[in-house]
């Protein structure tokens, strides 16, 4: 019986058990199974999906954000039972749900009324692109720009209003009481004191140009015609066209659809660049809504801010277009940019009637200084409006051929009614005054003379008259081992004296060699402009007497500049250079130019240099007293867009995006003149930047020449050495004059600048601002058997040192390289390069290594 109880008591606890068990497994099942919200979120009123969306479970770090067709998939393993629905610009939704369940929630969110004032963002966690709904909408953004651009139409064509101003920045006081303006009271009458907070700007520049544009896709095309234009203009002191390219090659025009943007001379990464989500922290911050719908707010902030990249907003349509509707662009404090205290963009997109967006206006102004935080400076805007656009209309041919701008016949400066009529808005007084203080100012004899002074210190001349200028001032003296103490004076003409003909000379006198050096020439001009006014059309005529280094060709330097009279090693071989030059000039419109010459050059050795005969004959002396030649020449150059400014002495070319090339031939004819040899030479020249965005760019300069013909050494292509401490591009900075000569060779030369890219990334360094910069040049060269000395007794003897060996060489056995590292941008405006040969180290007088300087001026 006992048993039998047992039993059942035994079966009983089994049963009961079994029941917990079960129990305590469903519980836990249902404890385990995930909490599942997925679904669609739209707009209210449009029904267009919301991207960015942020869905969360209440009091929790649980949640994730909808995607670009506004979907999300919200996922937990606890029970939760609310579900949060939070964006900028719409109401918060909150909803309940089914804890430890998979449902799907689909909503409209309605527009919250209540606009934000400010949006702070705050990096609380690792920024990540991945699963990053503002980054997906800049991908959309960048996989739509060929669809939202100008370039997606086969024609185009519209108007456009640009007005570009410069002014003078300080203090209203400081402005007011400086002591050179107090002269002309007039000029600080207007001052624009909205502009700048707590600054005054004076206005010195405004320039006005109305233009009808268009655009052909196949053969691409862009051709601008100006129908109007009126800027101010300095007189003879400044070159006014030199300064409006000068200004417009600062402010150019802004395409924020592509990769680049070039702003003062620097390539800055769009950020709607392909590769922006590489280089830009991209959030999303707001909603707008607008007459044409509602619009994405995305902040943005470069990944570092030293490098060359923008901060700021874009607004995005929703549509389905995703285009850029309005952006604001800026730039960081820290930022690797020179002289810029600070830079806005705006750009404003308005649609058209199939709803495209289309730039209406575009807004570009700089504060400009030489300290960061400094009141004086210079301040300049660029308003460029764009209307009545039409697409798909092709325009006869003739409208796109011929240069890329044209300025249509203008009599005169466009009168008010038409400037009235057809500007988008009205000038402010201070803009619209400083049309008659700069004509009033120009006219001012203070002016004129603070001018003079001016031009002395800036391009080294001075006026001795009202039609005569001395100069340039740095040439007056200078020494060398062979002329010793020398002094030079010199001038030319002015415009005043004659507009057709100019004449410029200079005497010169060695204290050592004791002997006159000096030079006469005079230009005609066969245009009704004078011989600085692009496009040239000229006749030159010139005898010249001096001293020359073989090798020496020195960029935009006089080379008898005191400041270049320090040089390296032994430097005491010259020649005493006779030289008569009739020379022709024709420049066209589209940058292509050429030049006829005529030369005749008698060349006489100097210090230590010597013509020696390797064999002589009966009655002939071993030494050569000189060498003559009669040349012709021809040079074709081109170089498409080119801008420039013409100074006093030299033609700065701003650098492009297009190559110059130069193609020079040279014929030696024995009998001319007293031409003494036979010789043909042909040289080709080519420069092209290319600029490599967020790495810099780089310079390539290539060249080759090849000579026919039996020549004597100096008549050699004679490669472009450099012994000054000045760093140049174009020559060779560890090789000696007359190191090396060629009747045939090719070199390349490649300088390339990091702007910083590099020194940006490492602490305390990037403080400094510095730039990278990198060299490489590379020459391969040799001499025919019948141009060698050694092989041909009838040549000249190579040059030779004290010790009688050999300094001049053939290239032959290898190339000549040569290769340097540089820090740029020290104290903003100075280069400093270590300098390396690789090559002929065994040659006598040669260093491995040496330290060049150089100055830069560069934004």
């Amino acid at each position: 019986m006992l048993s039998s109880h047992i039993t059942n008591l035994i079966k009983v606890l089994l049963l009961v058990g079994l029941l917990c068990f079960l129990a305590v497994d469903k519980m836990m099942a249902q404890g385990t199974s995930p909490t599942v919200v997925r679904g669609t979120l739209k707009d209210a009123q449009t029904q267009e999906p919301l991207i960015g969306v942020s869905v969360y479970f209440p009091d929790t770090q649980i949640g994730t954000v909808t995607d670009i067709q506004g979907k999300y998939n919200l996922r937990a393993n606890q029970p939760f039972t609310q579900v949060r629905f939070s964006y900028v610009g719409y109401k918060t939704i909150t909803r309940t749900i089914n804890p430890n369940q998979i449902q799907e929630l689909n909503l409209n969110l309605e527009d919250d009324s209540q606009q934000l004032t400010e949006v702070v963002i705050k990096g609380k966690r690792r920024y990540r692109n991945k699963n990053n709904p503002a980054v997906d909408i800049i991908r959309e953004v960048i996989a739509h720009k060929n669809s939202n651009q100008l370039q997606q139409y086969n024609f185009a064509e519209y108007e456009q209003y640009e007005k570009l101003r410069f002014s003078l920045t300080n203090t209203p006081a400081k402005l007011k009481k400086n002591f050179l303006l107090r002269k002309f009271p007039y000029l600080i009458a207007d001052l624009d004191t909205t502009t700048l907070k707590g600054k005054a700007l004076l206005p010195f520049y405004i320039q006005e140009v109305f233009s009808n544009n268009f655009y052909r896709r196949n053969p691409d095309k862009k051709k601008k015609i100006i129908t109007a234009e009126k800027k101010v203009d300095f007189g003879e002191y400044i070159d006014s066209k030199g300064m409006q390219a000068y200004f417009n090659h600062l402010y150019q025009d802004i395409d924020i659809y592509q990769n680049n943007i070039t702003v003062v001379t620097n390539q800055f990464l769009s950020p709607i660049a392909d590769a922006a989500p590489t280089f830009y922290r991209f959030y999303i911050t707001d909603t707008v809504a607008t007459q044409n719908g509602k619009l994405i707010q995305l902040t943005f902030e470069p990944r570092n801010e030293t490098d060359f990249l923008f901060e700021g907003h874009l607004y995005i349509t929703q549509d389905g277009n995703f285009a850029v509707q309005k952006a604001d662009l800026g730039i960081s404090k820290t930022i690797n940019l020179n002289w810029v205290r600070d830079l806005r963009i705006k750009l404003d997109f308005t649609p058209d009637e199939a709803g495209k967006y289309h730039l209406s206006k575009s807004e570009m102004r700089a504060d400009l200084g030489l300290t960061p935080k400094g009141n004086f400076g210079m301040y300049g805007s660029r308003l460029v409006a764009y209307r009545n656009y039409a697409f798909d209309k092709p325009q006869p041919p003739a409208i796109y051929e011929g240069l890329p701008v044209v300025t249509a016949e203008l009599t005169s400066q466009p009168d008010e009614n038409f400037l009235n009529a057809n500007r988008p808005d009205s000038l402010t007084a201070s803009e619209a005054a400083t049309y008659t203080n700069i004509e009033t100012l120009r006219n001012s004899p203070s002016f004129k003379r603070t001018a003079d002074w001016a031009t002395l210190l800036i391009a080294g001349y001075k006026k001795a008259g009202p039609k005569i200028e001395i100069g340039p001032v740095a040439t007056f003296y200078s020494f060398n081992p062979v002329e010793g103490f020398r002094l030079r004076f010199g001038g030319r003409t002015t415009p005043n004296f004659s507009k057709k003909i100019n004449f410029d000379t200079y005497a010169a006198y060695g204290f050592k060699d004791e002997k006159w050096k000096y030079y006469l020439g005079a230009t005609y001009s066969l245009t009704d402009k004078t011989i600085y006014e692009f496009p040239v059309r000229s006749v030159r005529v010139s005898y010249q007497q001096d001293t020359k280094i073989p090798g020496q060709e020195l960029q935009l330097i006089q080379e008898s500049n005191v400041f270049l009279s320090f040089k390296r090693g032994i430097n005491d071989k010259y020649l005493y250079n006779k030289t008569f030059t009739l020379e022709y000039l024709q420049e066209f419109e589209n940058h292509f130019s050429y030049r006829l010459g005529l030369k005749r050059w008698q060349q006489a050795p100097a210090g230590s240099l010597e013509f020696a005969r390797i064999t002589t004959t009966e009655n002939q002396s071993p030494m050569l007293s000189n060498l003559t030649t009669a040349e012709l020449s021809a040079e074709l150059r081109w170089a498409p867009n080119e801008k420039f400014f013409q100074g006093k002495i030299y033609r700065t070319s701003f650098v492009g995006r297009y190559p110059v090339f130069t193609l020079r031939g040279i014929a030696g004819v024995k009998g001319l003149f007293d031409g003494e040899y036979n010789y043909q030479q042909i040289t080709l020249n080519i420069f092209k930047r290319f600029s490599l965005s967020q790495l810099g760019y780089t310079d390539v300069v290539t060249e080759g020449g090849y000579l026919f013909g039996q020549v004597p050494y100096p008549l050699l292509s004679i490669h472009r050495a450099n012994q000054t401490y000045s760093y140049q591009f174009q020559s060779y900075n560890l090789m000696n004059f007359l190191e090396f000569a060629s009747d045939r060779y090719a070199n390349i030369m490649l300088d390339h600048c990091f702007n910083g890219f590099i020194f940006n990334k490492i602490p305390l360094i990037k403080k400094t601002k510095f730039r990278e910069y990198v060299t490489l040049k590379a020459l391969y060269g040799g001499l025919r058997p019948e141009n060698t000395p050694s092989e041909n007794s009838q040549l000249l003897k190579f040059p030779t040192d004290a010790n009688g060996q050999t300094t001049t060489y053939s290239l032959a056995a290898k190339p000549y390289v040569e290769g340097s590292v540089g820090i740029g941008n020290i104290f903003k405006f100075f280069r400093v390069d270590l300098v390396k040969r690789f090559s002929y180290l065994d040659h006598p007088n040669t260093s491995e290594l040496g330290l060049r300087g150089q100055f830069k001026f560069d934004f």
